[in-house]
């Protein structure tokens, strides 16, 4: 790879959860990568976990005051054109001080302002979309941006066709070797090597549905003769944190170590965000998807139909957990055969090379303009 030495201004914007965090750490690491004298700035929403994660990954954030329209109504809402008006002010304070060459938006609702303001200065702006169904920030930010990049076929119908290309969704670089890494897996999380081992994923903020589930199967899973790692997610770690190291159980608040987790896996329990369904194709292993039924369009359902629908994955409603779930788990961990089916029809599905094509449409707009000085 040839190493560039043009110091760009980059500034990328997209949080709220990890589905929008980390495909855009791994941009700005790829772009750090090529180009090592560029500079970079986050711009996410203040008191979400962006403003933890970026910093974290080596990178400078600044937060605006946003958040959505909540979908009841809520005395919530009230302040939304306020936070809408603040955000617009603080992201031309921050476009005009930092002078990006590019803004780069992986979604969530500060990318909306943040990427507004920049093609309205004639940045040259980037979406990448994660969803099979786009949320309401990307198709309005699609109007005015150069290049949409997208993980799903099929778009046509809310962007402009001319402007998309369907790269995938950028994973973590460490998941693309993890069938390499079963033994440092079990090492890690301290497994019993031959035992079942159920890796449980409710997404990077938890799942309350979910860990519902898991509570109320802990019995059942003891009669499996399986070993559990669950994460619960940070808003819920105070309270299933007393099943930990029980029955073959590990509960976590969140996995830093990903790659070491999926390695272990045999089978996968997990919402069907997009990064989450990404990561799972390269991983390859079976899984079921349990979808929130609380995001926009039910965006996570669609998800994991496209899955489905190739005969690559299972999956479970929220409202059918209760009679469906141990009938399904069950045929599924007993099943050789079915295990097998999953995983090789998962992996026909991975776009392994996203980041690097996304990146490389980035570069065509950079190089369209002058870099910084």
């Amino acid at each position: 790879m040839n190493i560039k030495n043009e110091a760009y201004r980059i500034i990328l914007s997209g949080g709220g959860t990890g589905g929008h965090i980390y495909p855009a750490i791994a941009i700005a690491n790829e772009l750090k990568r090529r180009y090592p004298n560029a500079e970079f700035l986050f711009v996410g929403s203040k008191d979400r976990m962006e403003m933890e994660k970026v910093p974290q990954a080596g990178f400078k954030i600044e937060g605006l005051w946003i958040s959505g329209v909540q979908r009841k109504l809520t005395l919530k809402n009230l302040s939304f054109p306020f936070k809408v008006s603040n955000s617009l002010w603080i992201s031309r304070k921050i476009v005009k001080s930092f002078r990006p060459d590019i803004a780069i938006g992986t979604g969530g609702f500060a990318s909306g302002p943040l990427l507004y303001v920049a093609a309205s200065k004639n940045i040259p702006t980037l979406i990448q979309e994660q969803n099979s169904y786009p949320g309401i920030t990307n198709k309005l930010l699609s109007k005015k941006a150069k290049k949409i990049c997208v993980a799903y076929s099929n778009l046509e119908r809310f962007f402009p066709k001319h402007k998309i290309i369907k790269t995938g969704n950028p994973v973590r670089q460490g998941l693309l070797d993890v069938n390499n890494k079963r033994n440092e897996g079990e090492k890690f999380f301290n497994l019993q090597h031959g035992k079942p081992t159920l890796l449980i994923i409710g997404g990077s903020l938890g799942s309350r549905r979910i860990n519902e589930l898991v509570e109320k199967e802990l019995d059942f899973f003891d009669t499996q003769n399986i070993q559990i790692i669950w994460q619960c997610g940070k808003l819920y770690y105070q309270q299933y944190k007393i099943y930990n190291n029980t029955k073959s159980i590990q509960v976590y608040e969140f996995l830093n170590n990903m790659d070491f987790a999926y390695a272990a896996a045999d089978i996968v329990v997990s919402r069907a965000g997009a990064s989450s369904v990404s990561e799972l194709c390269i991983v390859g292993k079976p899984v079921i998807f349990i979808p929130s039924p609380n995001v926009a369009e039910d965006h996570q359902t669609k998800n994991a139909m496209s899955i489905v629908n190739e005969d690559a994955a299972l999956m479970i409603k929220e409202e059918d957990l209760d009679a469906d779930f141990e009938n399904k788990f069950s045929l599924l961990l007993n099943s050789k055969e079915k295990q097998t089916r999953l995983s090789n029809n998962i992996k026909k599905l991975a776009l392994v090379n996203a980041t690097k094509d996304i990146v490389d449409e980035v570069e065509k707009l950079l190089k369209s303009s002058s870099p910084s000085k």
